[in-house]
């Protein structure tokens, strides 16, 4: 596999998954490249997104393709804003609305605890039955105010104790080391080393 195409327009995701994908010799491209419309994500889990993403922009560019449906959790929310994450504020997708409001949400309360999770669906073909899929998580606690000018979405407010830093603060190799995307396409590597080639 030389080429697969990255089901979103997200330009951090595709940042973080070329820079993990270019040791293997692969390119990421994205599904804009293509014209490839973003898909629908009706599902309630993020397992059930990304392979509806995946399959979409492999229909749509006969190329083998990578999707990524990821999110932050947060306890005492009881998993919001989880699958809804990119959107939790509404249309227009906007990293600050999501912010401010779940800064709302989550005034005066003790419990802070949070996780991001992520799942990787990687579909060698539109119609292939059995999905590479790859699941991380980072646990952390969500901060009152923003810290940090490096990553994206939740990123500022997203407080990693044993680091003493928000994922906005910590150095781009570092977060791709620790970051629930980067435990998740470590297994899918694993998963894709194991493959018959």
């Amino acid at each position: 596999m030389k080429q697969l195409v990255l089901a979103s327009g997200n330009a951090g995701k595709l940042k973080e998954l070329s820079a993990l994908l270019a040791p293997l010799g692969i390119e990421v491209l994205p599904q804009s490249a293509f014209n490839v419309s973003e898909a629908e994500e009706p599902h309630p889990s993020f397992v059930e997104n990304a392979i509806a993403k995946a399959r979409h922009a492999a229909r749509a560019t006969g190329l083998p393709a990578l999707a990524d449906d990821s999110g932050l959790c947060v306890e005492v929310l009881g998993g919001a804003p989880g699958v809804l994450s990119a959107r939790f504020a509404g249309e227009p997708k906007s990293d600050q609305r999501n912010n401010t409001l779940l800064l709302e949400k989550l005034a005066g309360q003790a419990d802070r605890r949070a996780r991001f999770y992520c799942v990787l669906a990687l579909l060698r073909h539109a119609e292939d039955p059995q999905p590479l899929i790859a699941c991380g998580e980072w646990h952390g606690e969500i901060l009152d105010a923003p810290r940090g000018a490096a990553g994206f979405g939740y990123d500022p407010l997203f407080f990693v104790p044993e680091l003493e830093q928000t994922a906005a603060e910590i150095p781009a190799e570092l977060k791709n080391m620790l970051s629930h995307r980067g435990n998740a396409f470590r297994q899918l590597l694993d998963r894709l080393r194991a493959e018959p080639t």
